[in-house]
């Protein structure tokens, strides 16, 4: 039943009015479908058990608007170039409020079949390989804001990768807001398939112009075909004022290997929501991904992990590093099929607490319907290590240093798991020059 409590009434009216532009047939009632989960299911409450710790209130309070089109005036352009991915090799795909950019993108023919576009321009020319696959993943049902997704969406990234070919560069997908209202709301989608035998590596990264507070509610579906290889690494660093919602929803084949990084450090609020399906026997998945927050920034990490088929691994790395009165939020559940034996699964969640009044939330869950597997999780909440400190300070490294290093060393953890070496630096670089320019930390 519709909620109007729930503030999806006058959501669904201000947005249906708005004009999504050529689409195929075929479409229509996917959006209407999006549509009507999202009016059914409205905005999650506190009293939702997978929302407890996470009150999306202050969003669903936004007085909506649908972003629109905006002229790029060469803020954008400047912000890339003075980004650390303005080094980051290979393709470029940027949105400016959800809308593609080809002023500011570097896209090049690739061979082999590749295609790196703007999904909005795929939908207009050849949606035939879109439709078998587009909301097959990141399911409405359940879901609210991917519901809202569906039905809304404006543009974002469409890359396709045929079986047996290997893309050597990273694809980056940039989006930008250049918001300038309270409530601006943009609503990317990204598809992502790579075929059987293929290599892929993705850098999704989320920037601003402007810092007012507006909303971000971004779907990205992976499918990795067979013996496939991908590696999708997302950054969140939106503005102070902003939300930013994320779905990411992926399906692996057979001995495929798949690693989604997430790193969360700019919005007032943000959630990102990753469920993926092993579909095929002996996949390796690791999710792995950092939260850094100060202030009263609140960051969520919900995932969802399905062992369909058998001997298949997957492990969770989440580490948190909180400030101030900000808070953490994990909650990862691995869901064993009783067909799923010899499954080899792991959740670990470290949160490191800088502030006192900083805290965190953490549930690993484990839902396990077959006998013969090897499944285990944990979690920390604390502080820094006072041994590791005298250790160091034995060795004749000041405090101040000492407790740098220790948390360099925290996050390094997460950061060195990126396997794509251009990717992996810049990470490295944005995460620590972030951690140096904390006035809170030892030493400033």
């Amino acid at each position: 039943m519709p909620n109007a409590n729930h503030g999806t009434e006058s959501l669904v009216a201000k947005f249906s009015q708005v004009e999504t532009g050529p689409q195929p047939k075929w479409l229509a009632p996917v959006r209407q479908a999006g549509l009507a989960s999202f009016a059914a299911l409205g905005f999650p409450q506190l009293s939702d058990e997978d929302w407890r710790f996470t009150n999306v209130a202050p969003i669903a309070s936004l007085p909506f608007t649908l972003a629109r089109e905006a002229a790029v005036n060469g803020a954008e352009s400047k912000l890339i170039d003075a980004s650390v991915f303005a080094k980051l090799p290979g393709q470029r795909l940027v949105f400016v409020n959800g809308f593609f950019s080809a002023k500011l993108s570097d896209v090049k023919s690739v061979a082999g079949g590749v295609r790196i576009e703007n999904l909005a321009a795929a939908l207009a020319k050849d949606s035939a390989l879109i439709e078998k696959h587009l909301g097959r993943y990141a399911h409405a049902a359940g879901n609210a804001f991917a519901a809202l997704n569906q039905a809304f969406f404006t543009d974002g990234a469409f890359i396709f990768v045929p079986p047996g070919v290997a893309v050597a560069e990273p694809v980056q997908l940039i989006y930008i807001s250049s918001a300038k209202q309270t409530g601006e709301t943009i609503v990317p989608r990204n598809l992502v398939i790579a075929g059987a035998n293929s290599q892929l590596t993705v850098v999704e990264s989320y920037l601003n112009t402007a810092n007012v507070a507006y909303f971000t509610n971004v779907v990205t579906e992976i499918i990795a075909g067979d013996h496939a290889r991908v590696e999708h690494v997302k950054l969140q660093d939106e503005a102070a004022a902003a939300y930013h919602i994320a779905t990411i929803a992926g399906e692996f084949g057979r001995a495929s290997n798949v690693t989604v990084h997430s790193f969360a450090l700019g919005a007032k609020l943000s959630r990102t929501n990753i469920r993926t399906k092993l579909a095929g026997e002996g996949l390796e998945c690791i999710l792995n991904g950092l939260y850094l927050t100060r202030g009263e920034q609140l960051a969520d990490h919900h995932m969802i992990v399905e062992h369909a088929q058998p001997h298949c691994a997957s492990h969770e790395y989440f580490n948190g590093i909180l400030d101030d009165k900000s808070k953490g939020v994990f909650h990862g559940r691995i869901y064993v099929h009783p067909i799923a034996q010899k499954t080899d699964a792991k959740q670990t969640n470290k949160n490191l607490l800088l502030s006192d009044d900083a805290s965190a939330d953490t549930k690993p869950q484990l839902e396990i319907y077959a006998d013969d597997v090897k499944c285990t999780h944990g979690a920390t909440i604390g502080q820094l290590n006072a041994e590791s400190i005298f250790y160091l300070r034995a060795r004749g490294i000041g405090a101040d240093t000492a407790r740098q290093m220790l948390i360099h060393a925290f996050a390094g953890e997460i950061i060195e798991r990126i396997k794509c070496e251009p990717a992996r630096a810049v990470i490295d670089k944005l995460v620590w020059d972030r951690l140096e320019a904390n006035p809170h930390l030892p030493g400033k």
